[in-house]
């Protein structure tokens, strides 16, 4: 893959002498401000789960109260890792997310497992189902009773993954510039819903608090029942850690990386109780088990004719989640090249774009790939989840380890001891589905450790034959012509 040489500590000079300005790459610029980072991360968080989950809440949590104690959970729980990863992001200033700490702490193996995992399956597969989520809800006004056109859905989820390919590999602005707009689509579509529910319970509208009049009634009286009702609270909330993985483009990251993550996390845990409240004062819970599209019911129940507006509203909702996928996966793509993980070819920027055209590319690519795949990808999905929290867990553990090792360093944000406790939840969360779907585990560490082979073959192995580099180089030769890229970390 790249050279071996590149491989170096993440984290070279004190902290003290890392400058915001000289932090980033030469070829990456910092063009993210304050605004970007929330929408950024806002806009990961919020796509297709707050549409989704709502059902399987209530389904293994048995009640309305316990429900909204989920969501309310779910996001502090999410808001506890966001900061710990906050002190992570300021110390350890380089893009790459957990992949850079875990390489920093326990070094390139278990670095290189997790971004086999993360860049390979879990973010194209997300950009994938994120883009089939938009298909279906486009088409949905145009066959409101029945299916649509066999391939129709899969066609345009291909054209939404094209586009947003395109515009990430022509612009980080412009990429931004998607992110910021549909960010607002979103929010304004929740709060929409918010206010709606609202005016049902204050106008005195018949059935209105009928759901809150017995709150715990029914409640799953099950511990491990309960618990993959967190389980699923904590899917919506998948996203809060991408602003981490592109922390070089932003502009000053030691103010902007602990305030756009606290702001988005709160934003996101007021949206999403907010918006099952409202949704309760229009569905029963019943309703809610027998309606997977809970926000179409909604809108058929309060809006009349203009209920078409809400697949139209969940359709921009994927769109941004779709489009921080790819720009924060293509970015995984080139930290990793950049260690010498991933060919040496996705380290390259575009010095007009000053975008990493190839790593965006492959990011499109990979979940095009994923999309002929698209009657399996729910079932990949969920075998990997166990992956994603052995991840999590892993950074935390870096923070325990930097704590010592790097104990003199100055710290921006230092989370308060209790909150790497956060490791334990990490744990829990790998542990119940390990007892409540064993075969469906297994499978995902086993897609994990399929990084184990390729690291030996093509890094961890010295002696290779020339013909493997000749062919090597001969193809990162092609790329820089075709798409007009040099290598980020050199001057010329």
């Amino acid at each position: 893959m790249g050279k071996q040489e590149q491989s170096e500590p993440l984290n070279q000079q004190p902290a003290e002498q890392q400058h915001d300005e000289d932090v980033g790459d030469k070829g990456l610029e910092k063009s993210m401000t304050l605004f970007n980072g929330v929408s950024i991360i806002v806009g990961c968080i919020i796509g297709s789960g707050i549409f989704i989950s709502p059902t399987g809440i209530q389904a293994q949590a048995g009640s309305v109260g316990l429900s909204l104690i989920v969501w309310v959970l779910s996001g502090i729980f999410a808001a506890i890792g966001a900061y710990c990863y906050a002190e992570l992001g300021t110390l350890i200033r380089k893009s790459g997310g957990d992949y850079a700490y875990i390489m920093e702490a326990f070094g390139p193996f278990l670095a290189f497992l997790r971004l086999w995992i993360e860049s390979i399956v879990v973010r194209p597969c997300t950009a994938t189902i994120v883009a089939l989520t938009f298909a279906i809800y486009m088409l949905k006004p145009f066959y409101p009773d029945c299916d649509p056109p066999p391939l129709s859905t899969e066609l345009i989820a291909a054209l939404l993954l094209v586009l947003l390919t395109a515009v990430n590999c022509i612009s980080v602005k412009w990429a931004n510039k998607v992110q910021d707009i549909f960010f607002v689509a979103k929010v304004a579509a929740l709060i929409l819903i918010i206010f709606t529910g609202l005016w049902n319970l204050v106008s005195g509208k018949p059935q209105a608090r009928d759901s809150f009049e017995n709150i715990f009634e029914n409640t799953a009286k099950d511990f491990q029942t309960a618990s993959l009702a967190f389980y699923s609270g904590l899917f919506a909330y998948q996203g809060w850690n991408y602003l981490n993985f592109i922390v070089e483009e932003l502009q000053n990251p030691k103010r902007n990386l602990p305030l756009s993550i606290a702001i988005s996390c709160s934003l996101c845990t007021i949206i999403y109780t907010l918006t099952n409240v409202a949704l309760y004062t229009s569905i029963s819970p019943d309703e809610m088990l027998a309606s997977p599209a809970v926000a179409v019911l909604f809108a058929e129940k309060n809006y009349g004719w203009f209920a078409f507006c809400m697949p139209i509203f969940v359709a921009c909702s994927t769109i941004g989640s779709a489009n921080g996928v790819i720009l924060t996966s293509s970015r995984l793509f080139y930290c990793g090249a950049r260690e010498g993980q991933m060919p040496n070819v996705l380290t390259m920027v575009n010095k007009q774009t000053k975008t990493p055209i190839p790593a965006v590319i492959l990011t499109g690519l990979l979940s095009l790939i994923y999309l002929l795949l698209s009657n399996n990808i729910y079932s990949l999905i969920n075998y990997i989840q166990v992956s994603y929290w052995i991840a999590i867990g892993g950074a935390i553990l870096a923070l325990f380890y930097f704590r010592k090792s790097m104990s003199d360093a100055p710290r921006a944000v230092k989370a308060p001891i209790i909150f790497p406790i956060f490791f334990i939840g990490c744990v829990l969360l790998v542990l119940v589905p390990v007892l409540g779907n064993p075969k469906d585990t297994a499978i995902g560490i086993l897609i994990m450790l399929s990084g184990v082979p390729v690291y030996i073959l093509f890094i961890a192995w010295k002696g290779k034959p020339k013909f493997i580099d000749s062919l090597t180089d001969s193809v990162t030769v092609f790329t820089q012509k075709l798409f007009m890229v040099v290598d980020a970390n050199k001057e010329d």
